[in-house]
């Protein structure tokens, strides 16, 4: 015997790994440090679980099909015959004759191994998955939770049985490592009333599991008025994604430009300067012939930022006006302001015509000629959703 042999394997990460984590990493599909390969066993010596939490195995035609063509993805969990009996003797009748082993986890891919000829199946052999009954429904049913392969009315029921045994939904919720809501929605499906529990499958079972909680009366009218809001909902958002795509799919419209509109300036009149006496100078007297003619010289003419456009014919019209004299220290005249003048009727002529409000047959036509085509169709939507809601008022009122 060699020195390893004698001393053995190293504590870290030489150790033998449990059976428990080693049917964690098979059912997951997650590689498991140390998880021994999973071995094969014919179908023939592997019997279907009497305790599972699948009521129905349902069509096994697709699974078989593709075991067949693609082959075993994911090994299923089994337990030899003998700790299967010790963990739940009731079952042992049930139990298929000549079998080896029984599944825990995998009774629909084991059926329909069956069904499509497949001989041999991967599996991974894991004795601890229960000591009694209820610790193997407990491992079946968290297999199947975590892959979302139970029928909702199998979930619930499995998990009413579970609730039993640890006490409180806020308990069973931390086992299953779920929120203490998503075990009381699955909960509500066995709150219904046998007519809508047979519409399991067939309506939405997320507004199935909404009702259940109401009173038995009330349940039908509560689904029909989810079931209405849903469709509602999903009409606007199919309508919203068909403009989308419209908006995609077609150029974008070219706005049109908005002529200017001519402002007309008024010419303003220069205005004769009133002479002030200098404070220095005596008041200055008329002029005499003898006297240089200063005071005809012509007066500035008015800045142009006074006015916003001046057009050229006003300028033309200026420049023939005679001169008017003025005294050298002349002050001029305060000008009005330019609201005096353009306040007037040309203003209210400029102004748009207001809409018609209370003829909706002009403004739609209007809007018909002028909306674009992408415009005009949010517009359509938003009224006739306006027009449903208000019917509905009125129906309701």
């Amino acid at each position: 015997m060699s020195k390893a042999d004698q001393l053995g394997a190293g504590r870290f990460g030489a150790g033998s790994i449990s059976t428990r984590r080693a049917a964690i990493g098979a059912a997951t599909g997650v590689p498991t440090a140390g998880v021994a390969p999973p071995t094969k066993l014919p179908v023939g010596r592997i019997s279907l679980n009497p305790d599972n939490p699948r009521t129905s195995l349902g069509d096994l035609t697709e699974l078989g099909g593709s075991l067949k063509e693609h082959g075993q993805k994911q090994a299923i969990t089994v337990m030899n015959r003998d700790a299967y009996v010790k963990a739940n003797p009731q079952h042992e009748k049930d139990l298929e004759p000549d079998t080896t082993h029984v599944v825990v986890d995998g009774s629909s891919r084991l059926a329909a191994a069956r069904e499509a000829g497949v001989t041999h199946l991967k599996v991974m052999v894991d004795d601890d998955q229960g000591a009694d009954a209820d610790e193997l429904l407990e491992s079946a049913l968290v297999a199947n939770v975590h892959r979302q392969a139970l029928e909702p009315l199998d979930e619930a029921q499995a998990l009413q049985r579970l609730l039993a045994i640890h006490g409180t939904q806020t308990a069973l919720a931390k086992r299953l490592h779920k929120s203490q809501g998503w075990v009381s929605q699955r909960l509500a499906l066995l709150n219904l009333t046998p007519e809508l529990k047979e519409r399991v499958g067939q309506e939405p079972v997320d507004l199935l599991r909404a009702v259940g909680n109401k009173p038995a009366d009330q349940q039908e009218a509560a689904l029909e008025k989810l079931k209405q809001q849903q469709a509602l909902e999903q009409a606007e958002k199919a309508e919203r994604k068909r403009q989308r795509n419209q908006q995609k799919q077609s150029p974008p419209v070219p706005e049109q430009p908005i002529a200017p509109q001519p402002v007309v300036a008024q010419p303003v009149t220069a205005q004769p300067a009133v002479e002030q006496p200098s404070p220095a100078e005596p008041a200055p007297t008329q002029p005499t012939p003898a006297q240089p003619a200063a005071a005809e010289s012509p007066a500035p003419a008015p800045s142009g930022a006074h006015y916003d456009v001046i057009g050229e014919s006003a300028a033309n019209e200026k420049s023939h006006q005679p001169e008017t004299p003025a005294a050298v220290d002349s002050v001029p005249e305060p000008r009005a302001s330019r609201s005096t003048e353009t306040d007037g009727p040309a203003d209210e002529e400029a102004a748009p015509p207001r809409l018609p409000y209370n003829d909706g047959y002009f403004i739609a036509q209007h809007l018909i000629r002028k909306m674009p085509e992408s415009e005009l169709d949010k517009m359509l939507a938003l009224l006739n959703e306006h027009q449903q809601q208000r019917n509905a008022a009125n129906a309701n009122a």
